[in-house]
């Protein structure tokens, strides 16, 4: 059959119309991954702690505040590169940025953080103040901070915070609970520890005291606004980055793991590599196999028996082992994988195209093609090809899922590569540092999902394509 009747029997059925649209669903991912990702994410973002630490740690999706009476607060994140305000003073200019935040949540962030970048200065440094304006209309006095000044030998303008930005955690900043202590004592007479504040920040600066307990406090809702004043000298000095993070107890679409890594970034990066595994393994085993069972049954002789001998020893290797012990000794790479796995994975196919061609080879269409001179070279890929095409193209599909869950086992068992993110390193984590026996399951259910859901796709357009190898099933048109 050819290429355009194939397609016209897969989409005459359901499951082929189900196994087609859910590969072009998993193909617009792969595509979307590959435009917009680098091809470095595993290295450069997905490893890398400081790409992640504005986020909060394991935390479920945002919708999971669907089906709550009482939602967990949001994870939000202000960035900004230009102030909203810039005021004339008798000693240079004062930038304003605000953060204005609607706060409705009856329960504290999980933690408060700013981020200071790109600081250029001429003579002096600028002065940083952070502060936050309550719907009671307090105002807590947060945090102050002056960068470095001028270097020995240093020459003007002198740069701070462009390499590696100045990340404060204001929830466990010592002149940030200093402040919030004064600010309790002056504005509600409560008096309480340094050291006891440190665990109720949020609460404090989210809430009121309750009236003869110390550090009980209630939560306040309304408007907040963050103020970040910045006190420049000269004209030329600037603040170039700006970023205020409430930590929330809900994060984007896929939630985060124990490092803060958005899941919802790993797992659609895993989507192409488990393609580029699937594909690859099951393209270049179903070639090595097809290829060697025709040369085997059409050859005979010692041709056949060498290479039947080698499938069995082969097939009779045990591949896990084997596999860990490879993966000891030289080291866990994508690349080896999918070679060890393509190296173990032919003899079926080739056994099975083997008898296939025996039969064909005795045939009166063989025996003519022989008698007019037909190399065995044409016979074999122009006439005995053909007829064992259908039923390769039906293993080559079904080997796909199958190398997609060998991959993700060995992730599993921690044998994958590092480098690269991929659906069974990430269950793998979820295990390793406990996800799954603390109630993490946003953590281990998605992986799963898109490995089942991958595996579907395939084995419905095997299911669809079975009218193909088989034209006993065929509908009339």
């Amino acid at each position: 059959m050819r290429a355009r009747e194939v397609l016209r029997e897969l989409l005459r059925s359901g499951v082929g119309r189900g196994g087609i649209g859910l590969l072009l669903l998993l193909l617009a991912g792969s595509a979307y991954v590959l435009v917009t990702y680098p091809l470095d994410f595993g290295t450069s973002r997905w490893n890398n702690p400081t790409v992640w630490a504005d986020n909060p740690k394991a935390v479920p999706p945002a919708w999971v505040n669907l089906w709550r009476s009482e939602p967990h607060v949001e994870h939000r994140v202000f960035t900004a590169r230009e102030p909203d305000q810039v005021v004339q003073t008798a000693t240079g200019r004062m930038a304003v940025y605000r953060f204005p935040i609607t706060y409705p949540y009856r329960e504290p962030p999980m933690f408060l953080s700013i981020t200071l970048g790109e600081v250029t200065y001429v003579r002096r440094p600028p002065v940083i103040s952070v502060s936050l304006r309550r719907p009671d209309g307090r105002v807590v006095r947060l945090y102050r901070h002056m960068p470095r000044g001028p270097r020995p030998g240093e020459e003007p303008p002198f740069h701070r915070y462009h390499e590696t930005p100045l990340r404060v955690r204001l929830s466990a900043d010592a002149t940030a609970v200093a402040a919030v202590r004064a600010f309790l004592e002056s504005e509600f007479g409560v008096q309480v520890s340094e050291q006891a504040l440190v665990e109720r920040m949020e609460q404090a600066l989210f809430g009121t005291p309750v009236s003869g307990e110390a550090l009980r406090f209630e939560p306040l809702t309304g408007d907040y606004e963050v103020i970040i004043q910045v006190a420049f000298a000269d004209a030329d000095d600037r603040l170039g980055l700006v970023r205020f993070v409430l930590g929330g107890a809900v994060f984007g679409l896929m939630g985060t793991d124990a490092v803060g890594r958005d899941l919802a970034q790993g797992l659609l990066f895993g989507l192409p590599v488990a393609l580029l595994i699937g594909v690859s393994v099951s393209t270049l085993s179903t070639a090595i196999g097809a290829t060697l069972g025709m040369l085997s049954g059409y050859a005979g002789g010692r041709t056949d028996l060498i290479i039947q001998r080698l499938a069995d020893v082969v097939a009779n290797v045990p591949v896990l082992p084997l596999l860990i012990f490879l993966l000891f000794i030289i080291g866990s790479h994508l690349a080896l994988i999918v070679l060890i796995l393509v190296a173990f994975s032919w003899p079926g196919l080739t056994i099975s195209v083997r008898s296939m061609v025996l039969q064909m080879r005795t045939g009166q269409l063989v025996e003519a093609i022989r008698s007019l001179g037909a190399s065995r070279k044409r016979i074999l890929f122009r006439h005995l090809l053909p007829q064992v095409a259908p039923y390769v193209l039906a293993q080559l599909i079904f080997t796909t899922p199958s190398a997609i869950l060998a991959e993700a086992g060995l992730s599993f068992l921690g044998l994958g590569d590092p480098s690269i993110p991929t659906w069974g390193q990430i269950l793998e984590h979820g295990f390793r540092t406990g996800g799954v026996y603390v109630g993490y399951w946003w953590w281990v259910v998605p992986p799963g999902l898109l490995i089942m859901l991958t595996a579907l796709a395939f084995m419905l357009l095997a299911l669809g394509l079975e009218p193909v190898i088989n034209p006993r099933l065929r509908e009339a048109p």
